[in-house]
């Protein structure tokens, strides 16, 4: 990457980062003006149209850095290769560190652009995301089994529903923070509750 290449790409992420700072507020991201984006950013009118083409796009690239960007932090984390209690635990960290950075209207808004938008490269994206988090999941519970941590009577989808409701439950802000000086608590009860009884048979 040469210098004017450089000096682009970091432009570019200057926008991105204001106007997903913008974009993570109470008044959603249909209020947000490309002259907040262009004053937050201290990039131009004009460059924010030469590099995104529209304020529609520009939100798109916002949503789809935001899920790239969980998507990579979860296959590094599973990349260490480190045993079940500890890989769940990263993981259930790792969601609930990007839960925190938005707000629910994101989620929201996000949500709107992929069906009502027909925004179809976002759509598409979301719906790798979706698999690849399903793959990734199955596999820590995999590895669990073969540890001899996960009891074999629970199927992949018990499993799947069951670490999505706790952490989506202990990701609310008013759950969360008063759970934070808990948290090797809830983690043994994770690892705990879908843990072979003593006399089954591994």
């Amino acid at each position: 990457m040469n210098g004017f290449e450089k000096r682009a790409e970091e432009k570019k992420q200057q926008v991105l980062d204001a106007a997903f700072t913008l974009m993570n507020s109470d008044t959603g991201v249909e209020k947000v003006t490309i002259e907040e984006i262009v004053k937050q950013s201290n990039v131009s009118k004009a460059t924010i149209f030469k590099y995104f083409g529209s304020k529609e796009n520009l939100i798109g690239e916002v949503f789809k850095r935001f899920l790239n960007e969980m998507g990579d932090s979860a296959k590094k984390i599973m990349a260490e290769e480190r045993p079940f209690e500890e890989t769940i635990i990263a993981m259930s960290k790792n969601k609930i560190r990007f839960m925190e950075k938005v707000n629910k209207q994101f989620y929201l808004d996000m949500m709107a652009y992929v069906t009502h938008k027909k925004n179809d490269e976002l759509a598409t994206l979301m719906e790798v995301y979706s698999k690849e988090s399903f793959t990734i999941m199955l596999d820590i519970f995999h590895r669990g089994r073969k540890e001899g941590k996960v009891a074999l009577k629970y199927s992949d989808e018990f499993l799947m529903l069951y670490f999505e409701a706790i952490v989506e439950g202990i990701s609310k802000p008013h759950i969360y923070e008063r759970l934070m000086p808990y948290t090797e608590e809830w983690t043994e009860m994770i690892i705990k509750g879908i843990a072979p009884d003593k006399k089954e048979d591994q």
